[in-house]
């Protein structure tokens, strides 16, 4: 069985392993796989060349056209637009490759073990990196044992609080923010389609909640054809699901909270520890993003305290355990720093669980 990995630990994983070390990615469509290795080689300045396997119908597409060498008379292959001629290494991400035709695959396997295609290896330093999707409601090709033995494997399972730090630093719609912090499980199709439905049925993904946010942002009004247009793109259950919560009251805002606890007070105490957990997420990401505001510190503790104070210690576990994952590195950073009763509050709690 594969190592399930979020998206801190894959940026970890790619910075330790080794160039010699190809790497294979198991996971959902539409929750990160290429986007993250792409920012992130490309953040390094390395070349990435990405190739959909699926969309290959020969072997060719992948070596190049074979053609007569006039001094050798020997036939060799012409190199395919994407190989590397300055001999600077690159990062080849083969994508979708329990998608291609077995003869595809049967060529993947000499580039996989000898980093070489066609008689031409790959610069000195290349990495190998795959991605595949795993599920029944996929048209998969098998992949051959001795293909598979060549790559180290991982379950990529991104966190929903991974995805709205990403969120809100990119500008998604706050009305997307705050129906995936209220709703977790609508950030991904759980990949179970309902027992009448066609192959064409719409479920949300993570790239389907940023078109969705572009949509909101362009409408003036949230009418009829909006409604319908992102119905079209996460399906008609969910989307009756998020324009509803438009209508719901919201959580107090983290910024809030950092900026003012005593005036959120009273209205803190009417959440339940799902309201609270929620919070909690929120103001990491709060502090992460630099939203805190100059009393940021002062509130935090007042907050914590209260959490703890109040009988609430269900949810100040958690506020202990969303520290202790480390996903919000720079919010930490400011709790050991620039809050240091917080932290001690935090690390005494957690000693005395």
């Amino acid at each position: 069985m594969a190592i399930n990995i979020n998206t801190k630990e894959l940026q970890n994983l790619l910075e330790s392993t080794p160039s010699t070390h190809n790497i294979m990615l198991s996971g959902k469509h539409g929750i990160g796989k290429s986007k993250i290795i792409t920012d992130f080689f490309k953040l390094k300045g390395h070349k990435v060349v990405t190739l959909f396997l699926g969309q290959m119908s020969d072997p060719g597409d992948l070596i190049g056209l074979p053609h007569k060498d006039d001094t050798s008379g020997k036939t060799v292959f012409m190199p395919p637009y994407w190989f590397p001629t300055d001999n600077q290494p690159v990062v080849l991400f083969l994508d979708e490759l329990n998608r291609a035709r077995p003869e595809i695959l049967q060529t993947i396997m000499d580039l996989a073990l000898n980093r070489t295609l066609a008689g031409r290896s790959l610069p000195e330093g290349s990495r190998i990196i795959s991605a595949v999707n795993d599920g029944e409601e996929y048209q998969l090709t098998d992949l051959d044992p001795a293909l598979v033995s060549r790559f180290n494997i991982y379950n990529f399972r991104p966190t929903t609080g991974e995805w709205l730090l990403w969120a809100s630093n990119a500008g998604i719609d706050k009305n997307v923010l705050d129906f995936i912090e209220n709703n977790p499980s609508m950030l991904d199709s759980d990949g179970k389609a309902s027992s009448d439905s066609s192959c064409l049925e719409k479920t949300p993904d993570r790239r389907a909640w940023e078109r969705v946010s572009d949509i909101i942002k362009s409408a003036p009004v949230v009418g009829a054809t909006t409604k319908k247009i992102v119905a079209g793109i996460i399906g008609a259950k969910a989307a009756a699901s998020f324009f509803e919560s438009f209508t719901q009251s919201r959580i107090i805002p983290a910024e809030s909270i950092l900026k003012g606890f005593k005036a959120q007070k009273k209205t803190l105490e009417s959440y339940k520890a799902h309201d609270l957990a929620i919070i909690n997420e929120s103001i990491y990401r709060c502090i992460e993003n630099g939203k805190g505001g100059p009393d940021c510190a002062d509130n935090l503790m007042e907050y914590m305290d209260w959490l703890i104070t109040s009988g609430r210690r269900e949810s100040m576990a958690h506020f202990c355990s969303v520290f202790e994952g480390a996903t919000y590195s720079k919010a930490n950073l400011f709790m050991m720093s620039n809050a240091p009763k917080c932290f001690k509050t935090i690390t005494d709690f957690i000693r005395n669980m």
